[in-house]
């Protein structure tokens, strides 16, 4: 299958430039034993061998190349031009019969007939420690079947010229025509409860907690911001959970067998008002979330989901890990930081590992 296929339990740093941030981070989190589902990444060569055919990538630079994106009808016109360049043009066709290939052996290596799937777009722009585009490109969940497989890698593709993921590039200053798409392939699962997991608090910087947010079913109602998670803080030192919000979870979004498809149902008052983590699979998310930090280096934002073994553990799967990016780059605030006497120092010293501030 050569340069166009990756499997995740391939990949090592070398493969960073051709796999984007999110599927660097699969790759990276398979070969150290974490538990990431099986998949494999279909390249940014796989990307740039289809469009520099049939003159689609002129077609994209003849949209985007002049673009004012605060005109924000040019944005949309320019946009679909260029996401309809991608889709008509398809992919290459030794592209094509990589993608396949390598789904066969994707259902061989599960046991499935046709292994459902998710297809996640892997931006080589994504999830740099500087900046996040995280929501900025396109994921599908549960394609099922080579052709329906090969038809979302290209719309995912297309993606990459959404009117936001765009903007953004403009806005942080990054060439449209310096960013490639790869496209992650990954077995689909089915969780009990999902979400994300921060192992720096968002809301005040705090290094020492891991900060939970879940709700049943998929991760997408999270993520997505369709329903208030439950909110979990955990200690990093001794792993106990320090604070709990358990949300009224209206929804959650879950497998239609009889459709094969992914969708939004109501939950009944009693579920949504119930915790969808015990307290040991809390702590089993915020081991899994604080292993990612300590292989990646810095503090991480985690996307999780949850099921249980045949042993009835729960069993963490980690779907993302991508660096935080708010208030890991700012600098660190020594907690000793404005003392002006041998007093205020022993008061600083009795109140770590609380931060103190000095007044604004």
């Amino acid at each position: 299958m050569g340069a166009h296929i990756l499997w995740f339990d391939e990949y090592d740093d070398a493969h960073a430039p051709v796999v984007g941030g999110k599927c660097a981070s699969l790759g990276a989190m398979t070969r150290v034993g974490l538990p990431v589902p099986m998949g494999f990444a279909v390249t940014t060569d796989g990307f740039m061998d289809s469009v520099t055919r049939n003159d689609v990538g002129r077609s994209v630079d003849a949209a985007l190349g002049s673009l004012d994106v605060r005109d924000l009808d040019a944005l949309t016109a320019a946009a679909e031009q260029a996401r309809q360049a991608v889709m008509d043009s398809g992919p290459a066709r030794a592209v094509e019969q990589s993608v396949r290939s390598a789904y066969a052996e994707l259902n061989e290596r599960t046991e499935h007939a046709e292994a459902p799937v998710a297809i996640r777009s892997s931006a080589t722009a994504e999830d740099q420690p500087d900046a996040s585009f995280a929501g900025q490109q396109d994921t599908y969940l549960w394609v099922r079947g080579a052709d329906d497989v090969v038809h979302h890698v290209v719309r995912c593709w297309a993606s990459l010229y959404t009117d936001r993921a765009i903007a953004y590039r403009a806005e942080q200053g990054y060439a449209h025509e310096q960013v490639a798409m790869c496209v992650g392939v990954q077995i689909m699962l089915t969780p009990k409860a999902a979400g994300v997991a921060f192992t720096i608090d968002p809301t005040n910087g705090d290094r020492s907690k891991v900060v939970i947010d879940a709700a049943w079913g998929l991760g997408e109602s999270v993520v997505s911001g369709t329903v208030t998670p439950d909110n979990f803080v955990v200690d990093k030192v001794i792993f106990e959970i320090v604070k709990r919000t358990i949300s009224a979870k209206e929804v959650e979004c879950v497998l239609d067998h009889t459709a094969d498809r992914v969708v939004q149902v109501a939950l009944s008052p009693e579920r949504s008002a119930e915790p969808c983590l015990t307290d040991a699979e809390v702590k089993a998310v915020a081991r899994l979330a604080r292993q990612a930090e300590k292989h990646f280096g810095r503090p991480q934002d985690v996307e999780w989901a949850l099921s249980h073994g045949d042993d009835g553990e729960p069993a963490v799967s980690l779907l993302q890990s991508r660096p935080e990016t708010v208030w890991s780059n700012r600098a660190r605030v020594s907690v000793s930081s404005g003392i002006v006497s041998p007093m205020d120092g022993i008061v600083s010293t009795l109140l770590t590992p609380v931060r103190v501030r000095n007044p604004q």
